[in-house]
């Protein structure tokens, strides 16, 4: 006789050991990322720090790297999260929080071979229904960014159109940009 097994709760996510690479907790399905590889590390570390360089100082906002967010249900590690400065989790000491259960403002993904390109535009539209305001999905073998707005709205840029992103951040990025970076 085979017993029932219960579906695994957000909360029973949250208390197993993290996995490396991350695992995601999203429509009650556990989906482990795949390993980054070169391009998307050197994607992820360049973007993180053309974004810190400008809002950093100035306390308008930070990007981070591979940090799990757990909102609305779901517990997710963007490849960038970033927060305005006034929403980053601090401790009643004034320390940064180590664990954000709260959205991004800004999600930003980059697609790996073999990734579904629809599993990780899932991950950004739930984040969108959320109150994520902006979602970038880079995939590297196009050269393009899928860009998630408010009300869901998708387009996709490519080439020197200038990537969407706060209006209170003094940054031009372009997808043209972006994928030079992978070159040395």
């Amino acid at each position: 006789m085979s017993r029932a097994i219960a579906p695994l709760t957000l909360e029973a996510f949250l208390e197993q050991p993290e996995t490396k690479p991350a695992s995601e907790f999203i429509h009650n399905t556990v989906m482990q990322k795949p390993m980054p590889q070169g391009e998307h590390s050197r994607l992820q570390f360049k973007l993180c720090a053309a974004i810190n360089e400008i809002t950093e100082a100035s306390k308008l906002a930070y990007a981070f790297p591979e940090l799990r967010c757990t909102f609305g249900g779901a517990s997710l590690v963007p490849d960038i999260s970033v927060f305005r400065w006034s929403r980053i989790p601090v401790t009643d000491s004034g320390r940064i929080a180590n664990r954000f259960f709260v959205h991004p403002d800004w999600a930003i993904e980059i697609l790996s071979p073999g990734q579904s390109q629809t599993k990780v535009l899932n991950n950004l539209l739930f984040c969108s229904e959320q109150g994520t305001e902006l979602g970038w999905l880079l995939d590297p073998d196009t050269e393009s960014v899928v860009i998630v707005l408010p009300e869901q709205r998708v387009r996709i840029l490519e080439g020197d159109t200038r990537l969407p992103v706060f209006s209170e951040i003094d940054v031009t990025l372009t997808a043209k940009q972006i994928f030079s970076w992978l070159a040395l």
